[in-house]
């Protein structure tokens, strides 16, 4: 899930963004299709590692971050967009921790190190990315359908937030039981709270297709949330539909907070973790599924909508 199903997501994101970033045209054709095979073969060289071997599927399988992270550079330099670099140094850093999975989970038969350099890397690059395309979708339903106050664009109090938050989770990786680390982290969460709160996310209740843009917590929570409210609202507005959340989109929202929640809780409540693990696990999958049906239609029929426009870089 860290290594496998998060990069194919934050790769769908990039070669999204990036063309909006630099006016160039999107990754596709012979090179999109190399990048899917890399990431399928990935996949299966890892799950038959102990008849490939662990060297092979580390080589395999970390090929695929940096392939994606040069592409990234490649078509970042070339639109002359160097400001957005960090982000593929981010995905170089994602791709250190899997590499550093691979080593840890032979010679250790262990893996947390490499564990949560993927979870810092992931977190950052939502609390990076999402405090620009956040702010802006949420601006652009705010101004259409509730005038009034708006969100604060991303500037430099976000900076430093996103720098401190990176410091917090470097010490967290180093140390993740002490309790310098647990209070730069409170700390971090609860700047990222302040600056959540200048998002004007508490003026979008009535449409759940960009409150959900605004529900946060760690891996199960942010990144399995802003995959799927990112997926739905990328696939409508590029199928040409209406932006707004159906019965069946809030449904799949609500799924995938309950699988939060659950995880989150059967932390909280080891006596019960074993159920909540499991109810964590059918939501997830409810969640996934339920976006399988209710946007695979519209993804399959290639639609040629209107897209939303262009982010700021």
């Amino acid at each position: 899930m860290l290594y496998g199903y998060l990069p194919a997501v934050i790769t769908g994101f990039l070669f999204t963004a990036i063309p909006n970033w630099t006016g160039r045209l999107p990754i596709q054709g012979t090179p999109l299709l190399v990048l899917v095979i890399v990431w399928v073969m990935g996949r299966v060289c890892v799950t038959f590692s102990a008849e490939t071997g662990w060297l092979v599927a580390m080589l395999v399988d970390a090929s695929f971050l940096l392939l994606v992270a040069a592409a990234a550079a490649r078509e970042i330099l070339a639109g002359r967009n160097r400001r957005n670099l960090n982000v593929v140094m981010l995905v170089l850093l994602l791709l250190a921790g899997n590499i550093a999975f691979h080593l840890e989970a032979h010679f250790n038969g262990a893996a947390d190190t490499g564990i949560r350099i993927g979870i810092a890397m992931v977190v950052l690059l939502i609390s990076l990315i999402g405090g620009r395309i956040i702010p802006s979708f949420t601006r652009n339903w705010l101004v259409r359908e509730n005038p009034g106050r708006l969100p604060v664009p991303f500037g430099r109090f976000d900076v430093i937030v996103v720098a401190i938050g990176a410091l917090a989770l470097s010490v967290w990786v180093a140390s993740p039981a002490s309790h310098f680390a647990g209070a730069a982290l409170a700390f971090a969460g609860v700047l990222h709270l302040v600056r959540l709160g200048r998002w004007a996310g508490d003026r979008t209740w009535r449409e759940r297709l960009v409150l959900i843009l605004h529900v946060h917590a760690w891996m199960v929570g942010a990144a399995g949330t802003m995959t799927l409210a990112v997926m739905s609202r990328a696939t409508l507005g590029h199928s040409g539909q209406q932006l707004t959340a159906s019965v069946a989109t809030q449904a799949i929202y609500a799924a995938i907070i309950v699988a939060a929640l659950s995880r989150i809780c059967a932390v909280i409540e080891p006596a019960h973790g074993e159920p909540l693990l499991h109810l964590a696990a059918l939501a997830w999958a409810a969640a996934f599924f339920g976006f399988a049906l209710s946007f695979g239609p519209l993804l399959a029929g290639a639609g040629r909508g209107k897209s939303e426009p262009k982010l700021a870089a």
